[in-house]
């Protein structure tokens, strides 16, 4: 063959090897085979977008167009847009308003007390709140207590809700509202010898009994103190056995087992948020001198009324951290109904709900940066849905658009290190730190996790990898992070 030739023969096959180097892979690599063999799981059940930022048409693709449940990897979304349209400087506000006048030390009116999605109103910031208004001058409020959640419509999106599952009193599985006092969460001390058991709420707001007669003693080990918990029962206590008490007060029985010599402090949704809030106030309010009248009520703020005191909560930037690390779903879904709450759009639309505000927000991001939102299904923005599906394509998506835009600092922040904190702390120890940062999600029939990885030339990564089986909250994790471990390794 002339010399000539024999070039252009060469030369066209190094062209097609490197147009193949250019292409994704579809090969699941052998060692995350091997873990998915080992538990069972079939190939299909996993969906892999991975890929240098540097080098986008390259890297690993399985799956990448099956919409599958993310669970709380979906945060990433949310967290994403709420950067972006929000700001990593947005805060929440909670306010006391009144609509007349002053007289002396009287509110001839009632006190208003407005929600604003305020992700930081705690008892203590509810006592601040409610001193700046007795330091100027205000003893006795005449009208009593009206409560205003309306920024979010409906004001109570936990009302006629079924629970998500059978354990719809712990903290991951609060509905928040646009007060958010609390969390909606009170807090309880229960304890126990060898005999016996007591119990007491924390803080001990008047009219709360508990009742522990119906909780009895087990051998369990205290660290697996929920394992015979059963959901307590409220309801409204005997006269008869709350003299001192208010009208209204509520038991709260305690059913199950609890361990000997054991304490456990429980933080727990068990009591309607509007009594909670009204014992809290008229409480507080007492303690720091004052007197308020009969009759408490949920409702809009009058237009004219005037702010009398603020609460503001923290930077969006900084609350996000801690919402990503720990995984928290109240905190995130609160800050996609915010997403609705401040479109314009919602605003001027008295009849849309705001959760399908948040949805459509969530959509024209998407649609703006030219990601195909086909098959996406948004409930509530953080994953706790079996409703909730997205694209390992379209979530790698997101996650490059972001390490492009100028909040990409701040989403950083808001990951889990692997080996290091968050949800990761006892995950990857083998990756150098800050090698991983990534949001892992787990729900029944899912293991999922999203981020960035840097590999072995220190060059950052996408990657994003949804497991959906039946058995892949019990058997997924080794191959999820032999995936991680294979990306970091990449030459």
């Amino acid at each position: 063959m002339p010399l000539k030739s024999t070039c252009l023969v060469l030369l066209t096959a190094l062209c097609l090897a490197g147009c193949a180097n250019l292409r994704p892979s579809t090969e699941l690599p052998a060692p995350v085979k091997l873990a998915l063999d080992r538990a069972g799981l079939p190939s299909t059940a996993l969906g892999v977008v991975a890929f240098p930022l540097a080098q986008r048409e390259r890297g690993l693709r399985s799956n990448p167009a099956q919409a599958m449940q993310p669970a709380s990897t979906l945060k990433l979304l949310t967290t994403v847009v709420a950067l972006d349209r929000l700001g990593a400087n947005a805060r929440g506000r909670t306010d006391l308003l009144a609509d007349a006048a002053q007289v002396g030390d009287v509110l001839p009116g009632p006190l208003y007390l407005r929600g604003g999605g305020d992700t930081d109103l705690d008892w203590g910031a509810l006592n601040t709140l409610l001193r700046s208004l007795r330091d100027q001058g205000v003893r006795e409020i005449q009208g009593g207590l009206v409560v205003d959640r309306s920024l979010f419509r409906p004001a109570r999106l936990d009302l006629g809700q079924a629970p998500f599952d059978e354990a719809p009193e712990f903290q991951y599985n609060v509905i928040p509202d646009a007060l958010q006092l609390n969390t909606n969460l009170l807090g309880y001390v229960i304890e126990s010898d060898g005999t016996q058991i007591s119990a007491r709420a924390d803080p001990a707001w008047p009219g709360i009994l508990l009742d522990t007669r119906a909780l009895t003693l087990s051998d369990k080990a205290c660290a697996d103190w929920d394992e015979d918990w059963r959901i307590p029962l409220v309801q409204p206590s005997p006269q008869q056995q709350a003299p001192s008490q208010a009208d209204g007060a509520l038991t709260v029985l305690l059913q199950g087992a609890f361990p000997r010599h054991c304490r456990q402090q429980p933080q727990l949704n068990l009591l309607d948020r509007q009594w909670l809030t009204a014992r809290a106030v008229r409480q507080i309010w007492r303690e720091l001198g004052g007197v308020i009248g009969p009759g408490e009520r949920e409702a809009a703020t009058p237009a004219a009324a005037r702010v009398l005191a603020s609460h503001f909560g923290r930077p969006l930037g900084e609350v996000l951290r801690g919402m990503m690390k720990r995984s928290d779903n109240p905190l995130t879904r609160l800050v996609y109904l915010r997403l609705g709450a401040a479109d314009a759009a919602h605003q001027a639309a008295p009849d849309e709900m705001t959760l399908a505000a948040s949805d459509r927000v969530v959509r024209q991001w998407l649609a703006e940066r030219q990601i195909d939102a086909s098959g996406l299904v948004l409930e509530n923005g953080s994953g706790l849905s079996r409703l909730e599906r997205i694209t390992p394509a379209q979530l790698a998506a997101v996650l490059a658009t972001a390490w492009d835009g100028r909040q990409a600092p701040e989403l950083l922040n808001t990951l889990p290190v692997a080996g290091v904190d968050g949800t990761l702390s006892r995950r990857l120890k083998t990756l150098a730190p800050g090698q991983a940062r990534l949001k892992t999600g787990t729900l029944r029939d899912v293991m999922a996790i999203a981020g960035y990885v840097v590999d072995a030339q220190q060059r950052p990564w996408v990657l994003v990898a949804l497991l959906n089986h039946p058995e892949a909250s019990a058997q997924g994790r080794p191959a999820l992070d032999a995936l991680v471990e294979w990306v970091a390794a990449q030459p």
